[in-house]
């Protein structure tokens, strides 16, 4: 393993700070950056010369790993002297990023892109907010340029944070951004959620602002990428899908009891006038004020086996 930075005495004073007695660990080499590649010999080289020549001192290690690319990324990233790990075979982002969170041995990970849009600037930024005392389980960077994407993603991005933000009841400002710094041990306890493919960045931040754990986000600037990205329509409706299974196995009823609601008032409201007028109740609004009683029981049901399978983890 080459590290980026040698955990030494001599490289920079100890951290000490005391929070009810309690003695926090020193910021030096406490961060792994780790960063997906897939087919990308054509920024991979600079990104890396940019992370080798001005290091952090919180920085243990960086750890490239290659997709299964097609092209030079991998001999590119090897001959730069960070240590590279090689997929076989094409598993998706979120699987790359699996792997190299498994490699790591610093106590926090830091993700970022291998395609050129992240500044070293703003990895800085993460690398500070994890340095000092009490730093937050999860610092993610926010894209604050308002077209950060291309025009047709837009919408859904708009969509998919806003239905984060109603079904966790947080603020979230950026749901899938790929530049973030997490506390490896949270991390790993969510990991089998994580899907191989690009929602990776979406289900852990649905993950542990739904759990309780400290999120915080840090302003950022992107750069336009060098190379195609492979996102497409398909992407976002299976991120649609993912943010609701992963509703219903964390907090059920915030899934099923609107619905439930939905139908109980919609049935109501539909045999009120027949009532007045004396018909009495319609078939239709039967089924409706049933269908609301049902789910709402099987958001009951759903609850329980949800909190069962998250002693396991937690």
């Amino acid at each position: 393993m080459v590290s980026l930075h040698p955990v030494s005495t001599g490289l920079a004073s100890t951290e000490k700070a005391m929070s009810g007695g309690l003695e926090l660990a020193p910021a030096v080499g406490r961060v792994s950056i780790v960063i997906p590649a897939h087919n990308e010999e054509g920024a991979i080289g600079a990104v890396l010369a940019t992370l080798r020549d001005i290091p952090h001192p919180a920085v243990r290690e960086v750890i490239v790993v290659d997709d299964g690319s097609s092209d030079r990324t991998f001999e590119i990233a090897e001959a730069s002297g960070v240590r590279v790990l090689r997929q076989p075979s094409n598993r998706g982002y979120g699987a790359a990023l699996k792997a190299g969170i498994r490699a790591a041995t610093g106590e926090y990970i830091l993700t970022m892109d291998a395609d050129g849009q992240h500044r070293l600037e703003d990895v800085l930024k993460l690398c500070d907010a994890v340095s000092g005392t009490l730093p937050a389980d999860c610092v993610i960077g926010h894209r604050t340029k308002l077209m950060h994407s291309p025009l047709w993603r837009m919408p859904g991005k708009w969509f998919l944070t806003h239905l984060a933000r109603i079904l966790t009841r947080k603020e979230i400002r950026d749901l899938n951004s790929g530049l973030r710094v997490v506390r490896r041990d949270v991390i790993v306890r969510y990991m089998h959620l994580c899907p191989a493919g690009f929602s990776f960045s979406t289900t852990s931040t649905f993950a542990l602002a739904s759990r309780g754990y400290r999120v915080e986000f840090v302003p950022i600037q992107v750069e336009r990428r060098v190379g195609k990205s492979s996102v497409s329509l398909a992407t976002g409706f299976q991120t649609l899908l993912l943010i609701l299974r992963l509703a219903s196995l964390f907090n059920p009823l915030r899934v099923f009891l609107p619905l439930s609601l939905l139908f109980i008032v919609g049935g109501c409201g539909w045999t009120i006038p027949y009532l007045l007028r004396g018909q009495g109740v319609t078939v239709a609004a039967m089924l409706a004020v049933l269908t609301g009683v049902t789910l709402f029981g099987l958001g009951l049901i759903c609850d329980q086996v949800a909190q069962l399978r998250l002693e396991r983890f937690e």
